[in-house]
């Protein structure tokens, strides 16, 4: 899938979006000039949707109205109540450690999105109308720009929809608006219904088969890359953690996971010591206990 990007300036405020440009950009500070997968075959079949929740509105990236290539777009007020189908296409290692429109760091690991018109940050559930599968992102960047797409998601949210492989997808985008209180709405409708937070059920103390948070250090076709990992993560921290085998529609995997967390809070510090020992590529994921 190639993709192109364009650096719009507005006043001191900078829009590092994602859009996609018809001409090769090879002065841009992009390393790449078309954009591509990772390497080896990264699996997202475990990796959590991004987590709703408050966030105070801001002024960077949020900018209205903009133009892109002469075209003026306009950032709705709010995103209470969105809801549109249309083409989703992602975006990966071209972008991958680069600034979004609201000065985020991109990861093509994370589960976030571009969208041309929701305020930002927000959340959206992304279904892929091919296959039924539903994905929810947060949405930190502008774009895409390229023809009529409604909506670009990172590598890994594109690969957990299954179509990172064509490029496209049929989608439907639905806004999940959060209160001050937590409770939620998803395209003006209660979400859930029970008004609870979203990911509440995988937050309590995990039960021996019940689901929990872990840090997933990196995920093998094979078992010996893994325990090599393994022993190497039991060397620097004394977390719990294990080599989970799993079977997906990809092949066998050996997941290498250190938990499992009672909280998203214990698990993120934890997370941020393994990155001190040189554990750069983790994520979080719910898993089975």
């Amino acid at each position: 899938m190639k993709r192109h990007v364009l650096l719009l300036v507005f006043g001191v405020l900078a829009l590092a979006g994602c859009a996609s440009s018809p001409e090769p950009d090879h002065s841009s500070r992009y390393t790449l000039s078309q954009d591509r997968a990772p390497s080896g075959n990264f699996d997202a079949s475990g990796l959590a949707d991004a987590t709703p929740r408050f966030e105070e509105p801001r002024r960077a990236g949020n900018k209205s109205p903009y133009q892109v290539w002469g075209k003026e777009y306009h950032v709705l007020g709010n995103n209470d109540g969105y809801v549109q189908r249309g083409t989703a296409s992602w975006y990966g290692e071209k972008f991958h450690g680069h600034k979004t429109s609201n000065g985020e760091v991109f990861d093509m690991y994370e589960m976030s999105a571009a969208h041309k018109s929701l305020r930002i940050p927000g959340y959206a559930r992304v279904t892929n109308l091919d296959n039924g599968r539903s994905v929810v992102v947060r949405v930190n960047d502008r774009g895409p720009f390229h023809g009529d797409r409604l909506i670009d998601l990172s590598y890994a949210a594109a690969k957990k929809l299954g179509y990172q492989g064509r490029g496209t997808a049929r989608v439907e985008v639905a806004a999940i608006t959060v209160n001050r209180d937590g409770s939620m709405m998803l395209a003006g409708k209660p979400f859930p219904e029970s008004g609870a937070p979203v990911d509440a059920e995988r937050l309590k103390d995990p039960g021996a088969g019940s689901e929990a948070l872990f840090v997933q250090l990196g995920s093998f076709s094979q078992r010996n890359p893994a325990v090599a990992l393994l022993d190497k993560a039991r060397r620097a921290v004394e977390n719990p953690m294990r080599v989970r085998e799993v079977d997906t529609a990809s092949g066998r995997f050996h997941r290498v996971q250190v938990g499992p967390f009672r909280d998203e809070d214990e698990a993120l510090r934890a997370q941020s010591l393994l990155e001190t020992h040189g554990f750069g590529q983790s994520i979080l994921l719910t898993d089975t206990h």
